[in-house]
């Protein structure tokens, strides 16, 4: 296949290699780092192949063997990582379609769950496709297959061999909704030089707040490329009094005027916390029950196993769905074990708390059970949500718990203060709604720079 992709990418190249000569000798020594790099974490590639079944598609995909659906358009290229950068992309894609109906829009996804999310959205209408790898030979090939007019990369996602050959043909490279956290900005401090080589070849950064657009400044982009137009997660939260599919959920689980306790998007160790507040909960309030949906997919056999050896029946939602089953009984804790419910058990809780906060991941997105007006908790470590969490404090939307004992202590007092829980969730809906317009802003200067190149 590496024989054919050199053979191909000869015969197809579109841009002469001459326009490749500038930025040749950074990419040749990125090549070799990613060489070194494949070699040094095959080992743990091959074990997630193997027990976790991930990376086990979209080999042609990631050498840059793409096929559009209408390559006789002109493309705009949007990449979004995974299902959070996914979902941001509801409202845009439509909006580009609304405003752009001359291009075709195609949408890459690095992860297995976003490249899923990314398919449920969108297949049939859109091409969907694993992002290349940014090995040089590999990303020309997609260039040379795919033909971008734009680059649309959701909130980072910036890579070396991606922006040097984009650069090149002159196709534009913009971030949308663009944020650097916490926890990258440090390192990409460490890489400075290389940092600015590859930052300042990004046409236009539509950020998410000053914070991080004067990161981004400081990493290598122009100031003048560096636009604030806030989240475009505010956007695309459903703030909806009904989910599509949530009577029919509650249905299936036979849930009725019993109390139900969802914690979401949860991490690694946050599963037996949660078991641990669930158990002292019960002993005041008999007939609540819980919902525990992970973030990711690989973990749901392992809470399984955690669920199993608890006090508490329980039920694991793929059974019930696979089976189109209605329960008779009531099990205490349901497992979550199916992609893209999520959001129809927020819009049956009564109180929720947004996992993967608890302990330091830097957090699950919080937005959506606020968007839909209900009791939102969360934990201290919620680096990747900074806007979020700032507006919903400010705007007394939600709640933030420090430990297990403030997570049971919040959780008593929504369950047993009506009106307490009612004001939290009423002003969680409002900070939200106040926030949006990200949209309008962010594909009004796709177009003009649009406009401008072409």
């Amino acid at each position: 296949m590496y024989c054919q992709l050199v053979v191909d990418i000869t015969r197809n190249n579109k841009y002469h290699y001459a326009n490749d000569i500038t930025g040749f000798g950074m990419t040749f020594v990125i090549d070799i780092f990613y060489l070194l790099a494949i070699v040094l974490l095959s080992p743990k590639v091959v074990y997630r192949m193997i027990f976790h079944k991930r990376y086990r598609g979209g080999f042609g995909d990631r050498l840059g063997f793409v096929k559009r659906l209408h390559p006789d358009k002109k493309c705009i290229w949007i990449h979004a990582v995974s299902v959070g950068e996914v979902n941001a992309t509801k409202t845009i894609v439509a909006k580009l379609n609304l405003q752009l109906p001359d291009y075709e829009i195609v949408i890459s996804s690095t992860t297995d769950t976003g490249y899923a999310r990314a398919k449920a959205m969108y297949d049939g209408d859109i091409k969907v496709f694993y992002f290349p790898l940014d090995i040089y030979l590999a990303m020309r090939n997609a260039f040379n297959n795919i033909k971008p007019n734009i680059c649309l990369l959701m909130e980072l996602e910036v890579w070396p061999n991606f922006s040097q050959i984009a650069n090149n043909i002159n196709c534009p490279v913009v971030v949308v909704n663009g944020r650097i956290s916490d926890r990258s900005f440090p390192r990409y401090k460490l890489i400075k030089p290389a940092a600015k080589w590859m930052f300042r070849k990004v046409d236009l950064v539509l950020a998410q707040t000053d914070e991080y657009a004067n990161r981004f400044i400081e990493l290598g982009c122009k100031p003048e490329k560096v636009i604030v137009t806030n989240s475009l997660k505010y956007d695309t939260a459903q703030t909806s009094d009904h989910i599509d599919g949530a009577d029919a959920l509650a249905a299936q689980l036979n849930l009725g005027q019993e109390k139900l306790f969802v914690f979401g998007g949860s991490g690694p160790d946050e599963e037996c916390i949660a078991m641990g507040v669930f158990a002292k909960l019960k002993e005041q309030f008999p007939d609540l029950r819980m919902a525990v949906v992970p973030r990711k997919p690989e973990r749901f056999d392992e809470v399984a196993n955690l669920m199993e050896q608890s006090e508490f029946t329980f039920i694991r939602y793929s059974k019930v769905k696979s089976d189109s089953l209605t329960l008779t009984d009531k099990p205490a804790v349901i497992l979550g074990d199916t992609m893209g419910d999520l959001k129809k058990f927020y819009s049956l809780a009564d109180v929720v708390f947004v996992g993967r906060t608890l302990t330091a991941m830097g957090g699950s997105d919080m937005m959506e059970p606020a968007a839909l007006g209900k009791c939102t908790i969360f934990g201290p470590h919620t680096f990747n949500f900074k806007q979020t969490v700032a507006a919903l404090h400010n705007g007394n939307g939600a709640i933030e718990v420090q430990n297990a004992e403030e997570l049971f202590d919040a959780v008593q007092k929504c369950l047993t203060d009506k009106d307490f829980a009612e004001s939290i969730a009423s002003n969680g809906k409002e900070v939200i709604k106040q926030n949006q317009g990200a949209t309008e802003k962010t594909v009004e200067h796709i177009v003009n720079l649009l406009n401008n190149v072409l």
